[in-house]
């Protein structure tokens, strides 16, 4: 039996127009029950109060019981905002993966970096990977009953020795069972296998995803990423970095399986990061490889999509304004500062605006990660210190272009605790952080 927990049950505000806005629940308020059944945590609370007839059973700070009738159109969210998300604890991994990025990561960073979650309600409700590896039987049980899907699980592998060995666990088996339980329960599934040469590469590779072909269906999709390394590795296992002649047999190796499950089910579930053909030196996949972009959050057709709203922002913006304003000398000249794998993308991008336009006058300059070592170099992990010590003193004409992801998000402040305004005016010129979308790209170069 669930039981409540008050703990994290507590009313901290409620949205105005919202179902519950006009009844007696107030902040400060304890939700004990739905319907007659316990909260136990925000799974609890999404499948509970989902019904267009509630009955919900409050305690005020002084212990009073309220009750509250409420109807409310199905699905309807009920407005009421929690102090703690999940409503319960957040579930850490007490996994010790072999490749385990954070235990890359140098001393001194805030310390919000070094946590390690493997919650799978963050899973569901925020896209995380997770393992399974800390579920019980009654988790699992909950998890088919609630039919909580889609779920994210890191797998890597189906070999339960190699997977208690990757995540340096005796309970990799324990989550490969609940892996296959979920699958035998329908529950959609995206998987992620993080690729290291030598240990589930090759034929094990193989292995691993032709055992998720025959779970069927509820295999959603699949992005295989090679793994990253850092130049903070003192103390833990050596791990190969990928070699071009590998990324590309890779990239093959996943792509036969693609194409055999495009075949058969009429879509390829099978990805690789884009990381893995700038490896190989391949070109990307065009737009309609990628599907509905499964795993973009894992890198997979990242760069494609950006391309793509690029060339389509490119084709409604008005050509002749445009080049009007550069015949002007507006804009002025500017930089990109980007990581190494996107900067030949960023500047082939550059080259067919001003085949389109004219001269745009943009330069970019590919920032080498020295605070986590040459061999990362997605720009997702460049940080202000580098920026800085690789473009001070640098012609970056009146402005200077950087991508989002460079950022903590909704902040203004890089990995390494360097703020956008201390590399502005260390470089003495104005920031432009440019989102996530190559339309926002095309403006920025125009100084939009």
């Amino acid at each position: 039996m669930i039981k409540s927990n008050s703990r994290f049950t507590v009313v901290k505000a409620i949205a105005s127009d919202s179902p519950v806005s006009k009844t007696i629940v107030t902040p400060g308020d304890i939700l004990r029950r739905i319907n007659g059944c316990a909260i136990g945590d925000v799974l609890d609370y999404k499948y509970l109060s989902y019904d267009n007839r509630l009955l919900l059973e409050l305690t005020d700070p002084g212990g009073k019981i309220k009750l509250v009738r409420l109807k409310k159109p199905e699905g309807a969210d009920l407005g009421l905002e929690f102090d703690a998300f999940l409503m319960d604890k957040q579930r850490s991994c007490a996994n010790k993966c072999i490749f385990c990025f954070i235990d890359q990561l140098p001393a001194g960073m805030r310390p919000t970096l070094y946590h390690k979650d493997d919650d799978l309600r963050l899973s569901f409700f925020q896209g995380n990977y997770v393992t399974l590896t800390n579920l019980s039987q009654q988790d699992i049980e909950r998890i088919v009953r609630l039919r909580v899907s889609p779920i994210n699980v890191s797998i890597h592998t189906l070999n339960p020795r190699l997977r208690a060995y990757m995540l340096g666990t005796r309970n990799g088996d324990a989550g490969i069972s609940a892996f296959r339980t979920l699958a035998d329960a329908k529950i959609m599934l995206n998987c992620q296998i993080v690729c290291c040469p030598g240990i589930n590469d090759g034929a094990e590779l193989s292995r691993t995803i032709e055992g998720l072909m025959e779970l069927g269906g509820c295999i959603n999709s699949v992005s295989v990423v090679p793994v990253g390394l850092t130049k903070h590795r003192q103390g833990l296992l050596p791990i190969r970095a990928f070699s071009r002649g590998l990324a590309f047999k890779t990239v093959r190796q996943v792509g036969k399986y693609g194409e055999i499950c495009l075949n058969r089910r009429g879509s390829r579930v099978f990805f690789c990061a884009d990381e893995l053909y700038i490896k190989a030196g391949l070109k990307l996949p065009p737009h309609r490889y990628y599907e509905e972009y499964p795993q973009l959050e894992n890198g997979v057709g990242m760069m494609r999509l950006f391309i793509s709203e690029f060339e389509c922002a490119k084709r409604i913006e008005n050509p002749e304004e445009r080049s009007m304003r550069l015949a002007n000398g507006d804009p002025k000249p500017f930089s990109i500062a980007t990581g190494v794998a996107a900067s030949k993308y960023l500047t082939n991008l550059l080259k067919t605006a001003t085949e389109k336009y004219g001269n745009i006058n943009g330069t970019v300059h590919a920032v080498r990660n020295r605070f986590f070592g040459d061999g990362v170099t997605v720009s997702g992990l460049i940080t202000g210190g580098d920026i800085i010590a690789q473009l001070k003193n640098r012609d970056l004409g009146s402005r200077l272009l950087i991508p989002q992801n460079m950022l903590r998000n909704g902040e203004n402040v890089f990995l390494d605790d360097v703020t956008v305004v201390e590399v502005s005016e260390t470089l003495g010129l104005p920031i432009r952080v440019v989102k996530q979308d190559g339309a926002d790209l095309l403006c920025a170069f125009f100084g939009d």
